[in-house]
């Protein structure tokens, strides 16, 4: 009985809010909010998250609590729901339900023969959005088709030794050692799709003295040698400064050579890895450029010249002043081509998308780059590097359809214009709607 009463008691106290006991009179004091225990550091990490950036802290605390305001009233504007630590896929980047499967007999065989192999592919690697159709048409089984098709083949394995934040490669600072058979393999692989343009890329190899370049430079001269009417592009890395490597790669035979800056300057430390700049990669375009000559001026005997190529993401923060600037930077270098995409995040371990830029402003950005002398610009929310429409206008270049002089074949430019326009879900489906 007496164990009974002391229980009771013991729930009794545990039950009964906590009070001090003081001979003073005292007022109970009200809960702790969480901003009250909330730590500096987490409060400034709110904060930051609010939308405050640098200039607010630096400006001191008057300036902070008005820019806390601003911040609250902008938000109280809008309701959003779900997520919102980035913003919303719009409407233009999102595809209908088994829209985006690949089913055509041309994309099943040259996935068969890389698996079969042991090839890999930047389009599958980097989860491009455009494999479908680069590989032979989303739907299409024409033979004819296939001499138009693309496959970017990423050679010298699918591990890379850096880490840029918008990147879903796999990474390691000790990738498996090169396969000695993989030049072979991949000039085989591409003399049996009888695809007419191929683009190669390959993962960074800082852990090898020249980059890998040799490498690159004799799965070149394997791919020529088994399928001679084959146009060859290399998208390449920066080979951490050697542009002997880049040297090697330019005479190698190859007749695009691609190397992307990915972002403008001021953006390059937070988008890339700290062993990439700007500058650094414009210099590899331009050894590239001295090696071989453009297109009006070769400089190798019994070659033609070189069309460089680059590639520039929108969405991760950049301006409208900070893209002027870096495409009159690559001008100077004498870059050719040109391309603009929207940013993916792949996963929720790369770094989050800025902003998804409308339609209409990659086609504003396409009209700058034109303007300023490029040979050509894709521009467009679903234009990757490696993009169908761009690769099938350089062939018809490099083949000679573009003359000093002379209109590009009204042909090829319509052909171009189209498959820029079918990138887009958006396009697709109010075409669809309006039939």
């Amino acid at each position: 009985m007496t164990l009974r009463l002391i229980e009771r008691q013991a729930i009794a106290i545990c039950n009964k809010p906590l009070t001090r006991s003081l001979a003073t009179q005292h007022k109970q004091l009200p809960p702790k909010s969480d901003k009250d225990t909330e730590s500096v550091a987490n409060r400034v990490r709110r904060k930051l998250n609010d939308g405050l950036g640098l200039d607010d802290f630096l400006k001191g605390p008057e300036h902070l609590t008005e820019a806390i305001e601003s911040v609250k009233n902008e938000k109280e504007e809008r309701v959003q729901l779900g997520k919102t630590g980035e913003p919303r896929l719009p409407e233009w980047l999102r595809s209908s339900p088994g829209e985006a499967v690949p089913t055509s007999n041309s994309y099943k065989k040259i996935k068969k023969d890389l698996r079969g192999l042991g090839l890999h592919t930047v389009c599958e690697e980097a989860r491009c959005p455009n494999i479908g159709d680069c590989w032979g048409g989303s739907t299409s089984d024409d033979p004819n088709e296939r001499a138009h098709a693309t496959a970017t083949i990423m050679l010298m394995g699918d591990t890379c030794t850096r880490a840029c934040r918008f990147c879903s490669v796999k990474t390691s600072r000790a990738p498996p050692p090169l396969d000695p058979h993989e030049p072979e393999n991949t000039a085989e692989a591409i003399s049996r799709w009888g695809i007419g343009y191929v683009v190669l890329t390959s993962v960074d190899r800082d852990d090898l003295v020249d980059g890998g370049s040799h490498h690159f430079a004799s799965t070149i001269r394997k791919i020529k040698q088994k399928s001679p009417n084959m146009l060859v592009e290399a998208l390449t890395g920066d080979f951490h400064g050697n542009m002997d490597s880049a040297r090697t790669l330019a005479m190698s035979g190859l007749d695009v050579y691609a190397h992307n800056v990915e972002t403008v300057p001021e953006c390059t430390p937070f988008v890339r890895d700290r062993r990439a700049s700007f500058e650094q990669s414009i210099k590899v375009l331009e050894t590239a450029k001295e090696v071989r000559g453009g297109l009006q001026n070769p400089k190798v005997k019994g070659m033609q010249g070189l069309v460089t190529k680059t590639s520039i993401m929108l969405g991760v923060g950049e301006t409208e002043e900070m893209i002027v600037n870096a495409l009159k930077r690559l001008r100077r270098a004498d870059v050719d081509v040109v391309t603009f995409g929207q940013y993916m995040r792949p996963t929720k371990r790369h770094m989050k998308v800025d902003r998804y830029v409308h339609p209409d402003e990659f086609e504003k950005w396409k009209n700058v780059a034109e303007e300023m002398g490029f040979l050509y610009v894709a521009s467009g929310p679903l234009v990757r590097s490696s993009y169908k429409a761009g690769e099938f206008f350089i062939e018809n270049v490099l083949r000679g359809n573009k003359k000093q002089g002379q209109e590009i074949p009204r042909e090829v430019k319509k052909a171009v214009a189209d498959l820029s326009a079918a990138e887009s879900p958006l396009r697709r489906r109010k075409e669809r709607d309006s039939l």
